[in-house]
């Protein structure tokens, strides 16, 4: 619920109240005060030209709350600021503008609750009625916050007799207003034995944790001493005023999800401490006991936890849920009824069925009956066909023999018609030859045709081989004139090289002629070596053989030195 709806809320209320006529209708004059006053207590800036110009007096008579909704859409509510206006002094306006007409308490003074707690039940009543109106509280959040007042007094609810006190009133099932529920609690029905000041206490703890403010102390940034500032807790932050009055704002604290709460040991004189850390500083606090810090802890810590959900507050979320059970139960109640009454139908339908069953089964006794009539006649039928039958046949048998003499005279005929048959069979085959031949000759002149096409494709493709060997001579001409300026350089390349051969050649011609010195030197020694082993031979020639009588001295001188030569012929090719 936003906050806008918070506020039509109460508006609906101070709306209703200056209704005297109860006909929907509110005098202009009246309307123009509740219009100044919203003003004041929303602190938004007053418009008075606009005031004066919307409710000016002419003949159209009192305001509708449709006719009064523009006005408070456009001038009042879309200029509301969250955070810039003290919600319960505007709560207060409106309260005190309907209970001087609606709520009466007893005059006797035994009334359970006061005043102010009246007030604060009231507000505890919108913020939990439903979104419809006229507002009215369902029996479901009646009993919740009962429950809630009665855990605060630490006493037990009697749900049994709220039922029977709700199921008693005209109106109950459907839900109460906000009247018949201050009846209601100021009837001690439900709060028997239990002193007004604990009614009181326990109406101002739900209050305040419903609304989610009070006092604590807080340290200082700078002065570091401890002030009792008067919070309120919101989803979004948690704002510190002077007062409960709310005059004077001090100064809040922004929640997000990178926030956290933590508990601290007592210390500095004061017990009951926690802080709060944010991304850029941590807020110490000191609670009045240990059950407020625990019940201010878990609220803001709820509330980062809500922040970070993207949702707007716990109660409102805890009220959303018990909405939606709310609705399911009613939908599977509903889905039960219509359970029910389909068991019902088919309960009907069943009995239908059955009756339908019975008049089947006389249906089906009649038409036994008639089959016992309808086979009896076929039968009867039968013997009567059976004697048809035999007279046909005797007919038949006559006609059987007139049927084979006009056989024999088809036979006849037959035998014509098969000579005829035979003769146009041969004129068919002559007739099939000549088709032959003449597809022959047909296919035979396609054959030409075809071979006349050939060539002519043939023809064509080789003249785009001829183009095609004209492109590749040109590319060749093209590639062997690259091919011959590579081979030019490669010449003059080859020509380097044999330059330098040739300088090699000339190297190697000097060395030779060098070698071929050595080799002359060589050979005089050779030549020098072989005369030395001539006469050497000779010698030994002389002095080794034996001297017989008519020897020849040539044949010795030959045979002893025969196997000398080839080794000196080996010699003289090495030199060489």
């Amino acid at each position: 619920m936003d906050l806008r709806a918070e506020l039509l809320k109460s508006i609906w209320y101070a709306f209703t109240a200056l209704d005297v006529e109860k006909s929907g209708k509110v005098s202009k004059s009246q309307l123009k005060v509740l219009s100044h006053n919203l003003y004041t207590v929303l602190c938004i800036p007053h418009d008075p030209v606009a005031l004066e110009e919307h409710f000016r007096d002419d003949d159209d008579g009192p305001v509708s709350s449709q006719g009064y909704m523009p006005y408070l859409n456009k001038y009042i509510l879309d200029k509301v600021e969250e955070g810039a206006f003290v919600k319960e002094n505007f709560d207060e306006l409106c309260w005190t503008l309907t209970a001087k007409k609606n709520y009466k308490p007893d005059r006797n003074g035994n009334s359970v609750v006061s005043h102010q707690d009246a007030f604060k039940l009231w507000c505890l009543f919108n913020f939990l009625s439903e979104d419809k109106y006229p507002l009215v509280m369902v029996p479901d959040e009646v009993e919740y916050l009962l429950k809630k007042i009665c855990t605060a007094m630490n006493v037990e609810l009697n749900s049994c007799e709220l039922d029977d006190y709700l199921s008693q009133e005209p109106q109950g099932q459907g839900g109460l207003t906000v009247w018949q529920f201050l009846d209601m609690v100021n009837s001690g029905r439900f709060l028997r034995g239990i002193e007004q000041e604990a009614v009181s206490m326990a109406v101002e703890e739900v209050y305040q944790e419903v609304i989610e403010d009070g006092y604590l102390w807080k340290k200082g940034q700078l002065r570091r001493n401890w002030s009792e500032r008067w919070f309120m807790l919101k989803p979004s932050v948690l704002s510190y005023y002077m007062s409960e009055e709310r005059k004077e704002k001090k100064g809040s604290i922004t929640l997000d999800k990178h926030c956290c709460v933590e508990v601290l040991p007592d210390r500095d004189g004061k017990r009951c401490m926690f802080c709060v850390k944010t991304s850029s500083r941590t807020y110490e606090m000191s609670a009045a006991d240990t059950r407020q810090r625990q019940e201010w802890t878990l609220a803001i810590q709820t509330a980062i936890r809500l922040q970070a959900e993207g949702k707007k507050s716990l109660h409102k979320d805890l009220k959303q849920k018990r909405r939606e059970q709310r609705e399911q139960r009613e939908q599977r109640k509903a889905a039960k009824e219509e359970e029910t009454q389909r068991l019902k139908q088919l309960q009907e339908e069943k009995e239908r069925k059955l009756q339908e069953l019975e008049l089947l089964k006389e249906a089906q006794r009649q038409a036994e009956i008639l089959l016992q009539e309808e086979e009896q006649r076929r039968r009867q039928q039968h013997e009567e066909m059976q004697r048809t039958l035999e007279i046909q046949l005797r007919e038949a048998e006559q006609a059987r023999a007139s049927m084979q003499a006009e056989m024999v005279l088809k036979e006849a005929e037959a035998e014509r018609q098969r000579k005829r048959i035979l003769e146009l069979e041969d004129m068919q085959e002559r007739l099939q030859e000549a088709l032959q031949q003449e597809v022959k000759a047909r296919q035979d002149e396609e054959a030409v045709r075809y071979a006349q096409a050939r060539l002519l494709a043939e023809e064509e493709e080789k003249l785009k081989q001829l183009m095609k060997l004209k492109e590749e001579q040109e590319e060749y001409i093209i590639k062997t004139q690259r091919e011959k300026q590579v081979l030019k350089q490669e010449m003059e390349n080859k020509n380097k090289c044999l330059e330098e051969a040739q300088k090699q050649l000339e190297e190697v011609r000097v060395n030779r002629q060098r070698v071929d010195q050595d080799v002359m030197v060589a050979q005089r020694k050779l030549r020098q070596a072989s005369t030395n082993v001539k006469h050497w031979n000779v010698q030994m020639n002389r002095l080794m053989h034996p001297i017989g009588p008519g020897d020849k001295r040539t044949n010795v001188s030959g045979g002893v030195f025969a196997g000398y030569q080839p080794l000196l012929s080996r010699r003289d090719s090495s030199l060489k």
